[in-house]
């Protein structure tokens, strides 16, 4: 009856901690949907050589799918490429799979920081060839309801990183 009782209680808290779980993911997935709009800010690097170094960056965030994605994408002045992120929920993990110009789809699982306010993305696997890189992390840090950071690393060939950080003001409409 007592190991009856244990397992009973087992169950229960393990389910528990299951729904908490996703209850946070959740909760992480609509707080960055209150993100959606147009932005602009300008992007800074670790890479001297980068071409995106101070370059004018637009972020266009939009809720899709009947709310079960957000898309994210990104223009920058002068060059022609225009990856596209989508985040979403699988089951009880934040996704987040990345369309990149190298060409291929790195995958990453997030977390949200303590702050509530700072929402963390790494490294779960890549679709496609890493010949020429692939990003590796992404960080979204909402400072409030019109300013936000983003920080991206892309992990180059030979695993050298380069981190791009852009600071974004939510474009008056």
């Amino acid at each position: 009856m007592k190991s009856k009782y244990i397992f009973t209680l087992g169950l229960v808290l393990a389910l528990s901690l299951s729904a908490a779980a996703q209850s946070d993911a959740q909760n992480t997935f609509d707080q960055r949907k209150t993100l959606a709009g147009s932005w602009e800010g300008r992007m800074t690097t670790n890479s001297q050589r980068s071409e995106i170094e101070g370059k004018a960056m637009q972020v266009t965030l939009g809720v899709t799918s009947m709310g079960n994605m957000l898309m994210h994408e990104v223009t920058a002045a002068g060059r022609p490429d225009d990856p596209i992120t989508m985040v979403y929920l699988d089951g009880d993990r934040l996704m987040l799979t990345h369309y990149c110009d190298a060409g291929n789809r790195p995958r990453m699982t997030g977390k949200m920081y303590p702050d509530g306010k700072t929402v963390e993305f790494d490294f779960l696997d890549v679709a496609g060839s890493p010949q020429y890189g692939h990003m590796h992390r992404a960080v979204f840090t909402e400072i409030d309801a019109n300013h936000h950071t983003e920080d991206w690393t892309y992990m180059e060939s030979g695993d050298k990183p380069v981190h791009a950080h852009v600071d974004l003001q939510q474009r008056t409409k």
